[in-house]
């Protein structure tokens, strides 16, 4: 059969490699045995190695547990083999020393600087530190010797994180925008007496601050930025159109007339209007055919009725009245009533203060002034205006005696022959004034006379509930054959009682 030939043949063929076998020589047999042994003990002491290696990187590890491992750096600052405290101490150093320089901005050849404290910079050093510090410290063995040898081959650069205040960093770049060499000049407009002047805007740039402070946070992970000067981030920009119409509306105003109440005692006073005194299409074609300034004019709208035009039922009430005698004299006459109208029928609000300089305006011969007696040098001289200093002093006594603060005083050279000594004001424009602030509750209203030889000034307001009875003196305290020297006290009362005592002035007069 078929099948009986093949087992026939197996068999053979077993035989056969049997026999190849058993005619294998010793010594190859004994040379594989002795490679596979040399193997085994390779691998033994290999790994013996390893373990031994193993085993003293994890005792090293073990004894090191309290620093930070080998290879470990925070923002580029070496902090390996140091206690946390120790890496506090040497970042402390490092971050305050570069923080307490300024960041550099520039535009060309323009530089700005902003403080890291003015945006509240600052760096969390003590998360970065204890990330770097339980690096090897899982407590997985495996793992940390894993962990602290990579690092230590490769090495480890840790970011601390940062904040810091946007909203202040945004306004200083605005802020920063206005100071640019070649920032935009916008349009603008300004009063100088009766005319309006507008100015024409220049094309510019102003700094983009959101885009600007895009760029500087981008350098915060790196404290080297703070040693190089980053680029403002600018735009040109063009300035506003100047809209006429507007600063019409804005500068134009209404005169208003003065007026006064009883529920409560109240005096309004009058305001002046103003208005362009060309049309608006004038106006506005002006503008637009002026390269860089154009002047339009002004004119003054007055009020129907003024604050000095009030009646005399505003102020129902007499406070004081003080007179002094002048000897005619035509041309020194002339003076005291130039002067005297001008301040006749004054309404003074409460607050407000009076100056006579300003109310009487410049002695000049355009005003009517004449030559008269004045001190002058310790000389008595020829001078155009003498003999307001009457005036002044007259309104002097008036004001001591409706118990208002007095600002500005100045006594003559010589005592005058109208007032005793410490009860006169002098007066010189521009150098000299006699000023006093309305210190009471109400509005006061100053009318004055000079006729027949006497000079009058009373001044009316409203009697307070608590109203003083003053009384003023003056006391020469000293005379010699060079000078005189007083005192001038006003003494406040109320029922018969001293409320207060107070020294207005003191004085030093030449002799004649």
């Amino acid at each position: 059969m078929i099948i009986e030939e093949e087992k026939k043949v197996e068999i053979i063929e077993d035989k056969t490699k049997e026999e190849e076998f058993k005619n294998i020589p010793n010594n190859e047999t004994h040379s594989s045995k002795r490679y596979l042994i040399a193997i085994g003990v390779f691998l033994i002491v290999f790994l013996g190695i390893i373990c031994i290696i193993f085993g003293a990187f994890t005792f090293y590890n073990y004894q090191n547990n309290s620093i930070i491992a080998k290879g470990i750096y925070i923002n580029n600052i070496d902090v390996s083999g140091l206690t946390k405290s120790e890496a506090k101490d040497k970042l402390g150093k490092v971050y305050q020393d570069k923080l307490s320089n300024d960041i550099t901005l520039k535009h060309n050849d323009f530089s700005a600087y902003v403080k890291t404290s003015e945006i509240e910079l600052s760096y969390d050093l003590d998360s970065a530190i204890n990330y770097a510090y339980e690096i090897g410290k899982s407590s997985n063995i495996f793992k940390d010797n894993y962990k602290v040898f990579t690092t230590l081959v490769t090495g480890l650069n840790i970011t601390p994180t940062y904040t810091f205040n946007h909203e202040n960093l945004i306004k200083i770049l605005n802020e920063t925008s206005k100071t640019l060499p070649d920032s935009v000049v916008e349009s603008g407009y300004y009063i100088d007496g009766n005319n309006l002047i507008v100015t024409k805007g220049t094309s510019g740039y102003e700094v983009n601050a959101e885009a600007t402070a895009k760029e500087i946070e981008e350098k915060f992970n790196d404290l080297n930025f703070l040693n190089e000067a980053i680029n403002l981030v600018v735009t040109k920009v063009s300035p506003k159109e100047i809209n006429v119409e507007a600063i019409y509306n804005e500068i134009h105003k209404d005169p208003k007339d003065a007026y006064y109440t009883k529920d409560p005692y109240e005096v309004h006073p009058s305001e002046n209007g103003i208005d362009f005194k060309i049309s608006l299409d004038e106006a506005k074609n002006l503008v637009l055919s002026s390269e860089k300034e154009c002047t339009i004019p002004l004119k003054v709208l007055y009020p129907n009725v003024t604050t000095n035009m009030i009646g005399q039922e505003a102020f129902p009430d007499l406070l004081a009245t003080f007179s002094t005698h002048y000897v005619s004299n035509a041309a020194r006459t002339t003076n005291l009533r130039l002067a005297a109208n001008k301040i006749n029928g004054y309404v003074l609000l409460p607050g407000k203060t009076f100056s006579y300089n300003t109310v009487v305006g410049e002695r000049t011969i355009a005003a009517g002034y004449k030559e008269a007696a004045v001190y002058e040098n310790g000389q008595v001289v020829q001078g155009l205006g003498g003999g307001i200093c009457q005036i002044s002093s007259t309104l002097f006594n008036a004001v001591l005696l409706s118990n208002l603060q007095i600002v500005e005083l100045h006594n003559h050279q010589f005592v005058p022959s109208y007032v005793k000594a410490g009860r006169d004001a002098t007066v010189v424009y521009g150098v000299k004034d006699f000023q006093f602030k309305n210190s009471r509750k109400h509005a006061l209203k100053i009318t004055c006379s000079v006729a027949k030889g006497i000079a009058k000034f009373d001044i009316w307001g409203v009697k307070e509930e608590n109203e003083y009875d003053v009384n003023v003196y003056s006391n020469v305290t000293s005379r010699t054959s060079s000078y005189i020297k007083s005192s001038t006290y006003r003494t406040l009362k109320q029922n018969g009682a001293v409320i207060k005592n107070e020294n207005i002035a003191n004085f030093t007069y030449k002799v004649h």
